[in-house]
C-alpha cells in the first residue's frame, strides 16, 4: 500500500514538475529588498504561481535591447553624464561606505563592503536614449579577495535585464618575473601579482556574450541608480555616455593618412608570456616543447607560452605593450596554437591602445589547426590588415568573446528545455512506469508531443548548419547535434513505442548539456606577437620540416629522463611526497625554501606523488618518504594498524597542536590510543538556499529538520524539492553512534540507531524527497531545488558558474535536531573525498625534523599564504579547504557565508574508523536501498546491515589481536567521544 501511495505521489509531483519546466527557473526581483526573507511563522504558500520559477521573469539583454530599439530608443545622441562616486543619495544600513582619499585621488567613495550592501545615486537625464555605463574604480589591492568585483545594478529599483544583476569590475595582474628555477633547472610557474590601480571599464556582461558594452535605456528625468555588492573597492565616478560605433575596416582604412611614408624598421617581437597586465590571475603560463617556441631550453621546463586552456572563458583579457619606432602602418601577426578542441574555432576581441580599431576585430576567428601556426590578422581573402600606429608606446589587447556562438548556445539551451518539458509530459502520462503490457496511441494520448518532437529535430538541424557557418567547418559539437537528431528520428519512426523507452529522452538531454558545456570554451595558446612594418614581409613563424623532425627527436630522448625520482631519497634532506598536482608541489617547495629552511636549517625536497597507491609498494620496498602530504583520509588508518606511520602523540607538544583543529577532524586518524596524521584539508556540507524563491513562497530558512518537514509540502506543491542527504550528514545529529566505544562492533543496534535510520529513510518514504540528485548546482540554478544540502565545492561552483544568482542565494548551517533543553544539535560528518591528511612514515630517520615540518606546514600563517597563492595562481575554484580555522577565516570568503560555514564547522565530527569499517558505507547504502527502493521494513533492513558489518569488524579485530579466537574482547580501542561543539571557532563567529 505504501509503495502504491508513493507511486501516486510521484505521478502527482510529475504534474507539478511539468509546470515547473514550462515556467523555468526563477530569478530574483528581490535585490532591492536586500534579499530579505520572511520571518519564521509567516504565511506560506499563499502566492501568485505566475511569479514563481519563471526563467523569463527578468529577460535577457538581447531581448530587452531589441524591444527598446523597436520602441524608438536611439543610441546616436551626444549626451554624457558623470556622477562623482562621492555624491551618494542613499546607502543600505549596513553599508561600509565613506568619502575619502584613495591612492592619490581625493573625494572618492571608499566602499569597504563586508557583506551584501548597496549604495545609490541620483541621475538627472536631459536627453533620453541608450547609454553605456563606464566606471572609474580601484580594487582594494591589499584585500585578501582575489576575484573580480561583483556588482548588481538597478535603475529605479528594477533590473532591466538579467545580465545587470551580475556585472564585474576586473583587477589587473602581472606574473612575477624573472621566473625562478628549481634544483633541476626547471622553471617554477610564477604566481600573479595584483597590480591594480585606477581603471576605467565599460560595463559588459560577465560571460562575454555580446560584442559591445551593455546599454541602458534612460528616459528624460530623474532616476535612481543602485549598486549592490559585497566586494570592497574605491569608486571615483560613474559615466553614462552614448555608445561609440565601430566602422568596418575599409571605412577606417580610407579615413587614415594615404600618403604616410613606409616605416623603415625591423619587426617588433613580443614574447606573449611578458604581459603588461591580465584581468584574471588564473590566466597562467604554460610550457610547450615545440622547437620553434621561444625561449626553448632542451630537456628543461620553460614557461614560454600563454596557457590556452586557462585563457578560454568569460571576458578574460591580456594586454601587451611595445614601442613603435616610427609613426605609420604596421601588420600584426601571432604565433599561436588552436588545436585544443577538434575542428573548433576560437574568438578574440582585439584592441589597439584600448579600442577595437574596426568591426572585423570585435570577434576575430582563430580557426582550428593542428600544431603551432603563424597567423597574420587578415581579412577573409588573407590580405593582412594595416594598423596605423603612432611612434612610442602602444598596446595590443585580446579579450575572450563568446558572442559568435551565443545564438547557438541559446538554441541548444532552448532545445534542452524542450526535452525536459517533453520528458515531464511523458512521465505525467506514464506515471513514471514503463509498462510493456500497455498499448499507447501517443498522438491521441499526448496531443502535440510528436509534433513538438519533430519541430525540435528540425530546429537542431538548423542550429547545426548555423554552427558550421560560424565555426567555418563541422566540428564535434555539430556532429553531436547530428547524433541527437538521429536519436529523435529513431523515436519518431515508432512514436507509440516512446513511452516504453522514456529514458532515451533523458540521455538526449545529457548529450545536449555536454555539448553546450563544450561550446563555452574558447582556448588559444600564444607564443609570440609580431608587429611588422606594412611594406615588409612577415618573419618566419613556424618550424621547418627538418626542425620539426629534430624537435621530435629531442623530445623523444628527453621523455626517457625524469626529474621526479620519487623512488630515491636524499639522506641530507627531508623527503616530502605530495599527492597533488605539480603547481601544488612547486608552491610548497618555494615556500619551504623561502621560509622553513632559513628558520630551521632543515633542507626539504618536495616530490610529486602521482598516485597515492604507489606508497604501498614503495613502503614495502623500504623507500617511503619521511613525510606524506595530501594523503586520502582513509590512508593513515590503514598504515597505522600495520605499524607503517608514526604515532604523533609521541611528540611532547602534540597536545598543543591538537587544540588548533576541530576534535572531530582527528577522528579518522585515531587508532589504539594514538593519532597518526594531522588533518590537512577539511570539507563538509552546509545548506544553500535561494532567497528569491523562498520569499516568493513565504518560507523562512529552516533551523531544524522539523522546519524542513513543514516546508516540504509547499515546495512540492510548486514542483520543487529538497536535496537527498547522505547518511553521515544526517544520522549523527539524530543520535546514531556508528561504532561501540571499544570498537568491537557497530553502535547501530541501539533504539536511537533504529530511530535515526528510520528518520533518514523517511525522507523519501514519507516526505517525498528525491532518491538521488545528479547535479545540485544545476537544480539550484533552475529552481527545482531552491534549498538543499551540499558540500563546499558547490559554493565555489555557484560563485563562478552562476553569476545570474549573485545576491539571491545564501548559506546557512545544516538543519539540526532540537533537544529537550532547546539547543539545536547539528553533528555532521564530512565529505571524505575532499579530506586529506599529512603523516610521518615509520621508517624515517628524521622523526623530529618531520614533526617540525608538519607543524610548520599546518600553521596558520603558512596555510593562509599557501591558500592565497594557490588561488591567485589558478583562480577561485582552487580555494584551499584548510583544516586550520585561523587560516580558513582569513581566506576570501564572503563574510555572511563564512559565518554560516564556521557555525557548521563547530559541529563537525567525522566518523571514527575501526578495523573492518570499510564495510559500513556499503552496508548502509544496501540497507537504504532495501528500505526505500525495495519497501523492506526499516528495522529488518538495518539489522541485516548490522550483521554484515559486525561480522567483518570482528574478523579484522581478531586479525589485529583486539579480539581473541574465542570472540572475547582482549583490549579496547577506546574511541574518542565528542559530545560538545568545538569552541575553537567561537572567536570568528559573530553572536
Amino acid at each position: 500500500m505504501e509503495l502504491k501511495a508513493l507511486l501516486r505521489t510521484r505521478a502527482w509531483i510529475s504534474v507539478m514538475l511539468a509546470l515547473l519546466c514550462v515556467l523555468g527557473p526563477t530569478l530574483s526581483v528581490l535585490a532591492d529588498n536586500n534579499g530579505a526573507l520572511p520571518q519564521a511563522g509567516s504565511k506560506a504558500g499563499s502566492i501568485d504561481h505566475t511569479t514563481i520559477a519563471s526563467k523569463n521573469l527578468i529577460p535577457t539583454y538581447a531581448k530587452v535591447l531589441d524591444g527598446w530599439q523597436k520602441n524608438g530608443a536611439k543610441a546616436n545622441h551626444n549626451s554624457s553624464i558623470t556622477i562623482s562616486g562621492s555624491k551618494l543619495a542613499a546607502k543600505s544600513a549596513n553599508a561600509n561606505a565613506a568619502v575619502g582619499t584613495y591612492n592619490g585621488k581625493n573625494g572618492v567613495l571608499i566602499w569597504s563592503a563586508k557583506g551584501d550592501e548597496w549604495v545609490e545615486y541620483e541621475l538627472d537625464v536631459a536627453q533620453g536614449g541608450l547609454y553605456a555605463i563606464e566606471m572609474s574604480y580601484h580594487p582594494f589591492v591589499d584585500s585578501r579577495d582575489r576575484k573580480p568585483i561583483a556588482l548588481g545594478l538597478t535603475v529605479d529599483g528594477l533590473s532591466p535585464f538579467i545580465e545587470s544583476k551580475s556585472l564585474e569590475l576586473y583587477r589587473h595582474w602581472k606574473d612575477k618575473l624573472p621566473i625562478v628555477k628549481d634544483d633541476n633547472g626547471d622553471e617554477i610557474r610564477p604566481a600573479a601579482v595584483d597590480i591594480s590601480g585606477w581603471h576605467t571599464w565599460e560595463l559588459r556582461d560577465m560571460s562575454g556574450a555580446y560584442l559591445d558594452p551593455l546599454l541602458w535605456n534612460l528616459t528624460p528625468g530623474k532616476h535612481k541608480i543602485r549598486l549592490s555588492g559585497s566586494d570592497p573597492m574605491a569608486l571615483e565616478s560613474i559615466t553614462f555616455k552614448s555608445p561609440v560605433p565601430v566602422a568596418d575596416y575599409l571605412t577606417v582604412r580610407n579615413g587614415l593618412p594615404k600618403d604616410a611614408p613606409p616605416v623603415q624598421a625591423e619587426p617588433i617581437v613580443i614574447e606573449a608570456e611578458h604581459v603588461e597586465w591580465k584581468n584574471d590571475s588564473s590566466i597562467t603560463l604554460a610550457f610547450d616543447n615545440d622547437i620553434a617556441n621561444s625561449p626553448y631550453v632542451r630537456g628543461k621546463i620553460s614557461y614560454n607560452t600563454i596557457d590556452g586552456t586557462h585563457w578560454s572563458t568569460k571576458n578574460q583579457e591580456i594586454s601587451w605593450s611595445f614601442d613603435a619606432p616610427e609613426t605609420g602602418f604596421y601588420k600584426i601577426a601571432v604565433r599561436e596554437q588552436q588545436s585544443f578542441v577538434s575542428n573548433r574555432a576560437s574568438f578574440r576581441s582585439i584592441m589597439i591602445n584600448g579600442n577595437v580599431p574596426f568591426a572585423e576585430l570585435k570577434a576575430y576567428r582563430f580557426p582550428y589547426a593542428s600544431g603551432w601556426k603563424g597567423v597574420a590578422l587578415a581579412d577573409d581573402q588573407g590580405v593582412p590588415y594595416e594598423f596605423y600606429l603612432q611612434k612610442g608606446t602602444n598596446t595590443i589587447s585580446m579579450r575572450v568573446t563568446q558572442a559568435p556562438v551565443i545564438p547557438i548556445a541559446a538554441d541548444m539551451d532552448e532545445a534542452t528545455e524542450t526535452l525536459v518539458k517533453l520528458s515531464s509530459d511523458l512521465r505525467t502520462l506514464t506515471g513514471g512506469v514503463d509498462d510493456k503490457n500497455r498499448t499507447w496511441d501517443l498522438k491521441k494520448d499526448l496531443p502535440g508531443f510528436v509534433d513538438q518532437l519533430q519541430e525540435l529535430s528540425d530546429k537542431l538541424t538548423a542550429t547545426r548548419e548555423q554552427l558550421i557557418s560560424i565555426n567555418g567547418r563541422p566540428d564535434a559539437i555539430s556532429q553531436g547535434l547530428v547524433t541527437v537528431s538521429k536519436d529523435i528520428e529513431t523515436l519518431l519512426k515508432y512514436p507509440d513505442e516512446i513511452p516504453y523507452d522514456a529514458g532515451r529522452m533523458n540521455k538526449m538531454q545529457g548529450k545536449l548539456a555536454e555539448l553546450l558545456k563544450q561550446l563555452s570554451s574558447q582556448p588559444l595558446q600564444l607564443d609570440r606577437i609580431y608587429v611588422v612594418p606594412a611594406n615588409k614581409p612577415l618573419p618566419k613563424m613556424e618550424a621547418t620540416f627538418m626542425e620539426k623532425i629534430q624537435g621530435s627527436l629531442i623530445n623523444f630522448i628527453n621523455s626517457f629522463k625524469t626529474n621526479e625520482k620519487s623512488g630515491t631519497a636524499d639522506d641530507q634532506v627531508l623527503n616530502v611526497w605530495m599527492n597533488r598536482g605539480r603547481d601544488y608541489v612547486n608552491l610548497l617547495q618555494t615556500m619551504a625554501d623561502e621560509i622553513f629552511t632559513p628558520q630551521t636549517g632543515i633542507k626539504v625536497k618536495v616530490n610529486l606523488l602521482k598516485d597515492d597507491k604507489l606508497l604501498l609498494f614503495m613502503n614495502a620496498a623500504g623507500i617511503a618518504p619521511d613525510v606524506g602530504i595530501g594523503l586520502p583520509h582513509d590512508t593513515p588508518f590503514d598504515y597505522a594498524i600495520r605499524n607503517g606511520i608514526y604515532n604523533l602523540k609521541q611528540f611532547p607538544d602534540f597536545d598543543e597542536v591538537y587544540t588548533k583543529f576541530a576534535p572531530g577532524a582527528w577522528m579518522p586518524y585515531f587508532y589504539d590510543g594514538g593519532y597518526y596524521a594531522v588533518p590537512e584539508t577539511q570539507a563538509f556540507s552546509v545548506m544553500y538556499y535561494r532567497k528569491d524563491i523562498l520569499q516568493n513562497l513565504g518560507l523562512s530558512v529552516p533551523d531544524t529538520w522539523d522546519d524542513v518537514y513543514r516546508m516540504l509540502p509547499v515546495l512540492q506543491q510548486n514542483g520543487m524539492n529538497f536535496t537527498p542527504v547522505e547518511h553521515s550528514i544526517f544520522l549523527q545529529m539524530h543520535g546514531l553512534e556508528y561504532y561501540k566505544q571499544d570498537g568491537s562492533g557497530t553502535g547501530l543496534s541501539s533504539e536511537k540507531g533504529f530511530e535515526a535510520f528510520k528518520a533518514w529513510t523517511d525522507l523519501q518514504n514519507k516526505y517525498g524527497i528525491d532518491q538521488k540528485s545528479d547535479n545540485f548546482v544545476q537544480h539550484f540554478r533552475n529552481g527545482s531545488y531552491p534549498i538543499g544540502v551540499a558540500d563546499l565545492n558547490a559554493y565555489l561552483q555557484l560563485t563562478v558558474a552562476a553569476p545570474e544568482l549573485n545576491g539571491v542565494w545564501g548559506v546557512a548551517p545544516i538543519p539540526g535536531v532540537k533537544q529537550e533543553d532547546g539547543t539545536v544539535v547539528r553533528w555532521t560528518g564530512g565529505n571524505g573525498g575532499d579530506q586529506f591528511a599529512s603523516a610521518i612514515f615509520k621508517h624515517t630517520k628524521k622523526p623530529q625534523e618531520s614533526w617540525e615540518f608538519l607543524k610548520w606546514w599546518m600553521s596558520a600563517d603558512v596555510q593562509e599564504r599557501y591558500g592565497t597563492d594557490l588561488e591567485t595562481l589558478n583562480g577561485v575554484t582552487f580555494r584551499w579547504y584548510t583544516s586550520n580555522v585561523d587560516a580558513f577565516a582569513k581566506l576570501p570568503w564572503k563574510e555572511d557565508d563564512k559565518q554560516a560555514i564556521l557555525e557548521q564547522w563547530k559541529w563537525f565530527r567525522e566518523v571514527a574508523k575501526v578495523p573492518g569499517s570499510y564495510y559500513m558505507e556499503r552496508e548502509m547504502m544496501n540497507a537504504w536501498t532495501r528500505t526505500v527502493i525495495g519497501g523492506e521494513n526499516y528495522r529488518t533492513s538495518l539489522e541485516s546491515a548490522i550483521k554484515e558489518v559486525d561480522r567483518e569488524v570482528k574478523r579484522k579485530m581478531q586479525e589485529f589481536h583486539f579480539i581473541d579466537t574465542n570472540g572475547n574482547l582482549v583490549r579496547s580501542l577506546n574511541l574518542p567521544v565528542i559530545t560538545k561543539p568545538w569552541e575553537g571557532v567561537d572567536k570568528y563567529v559573530k553572536k
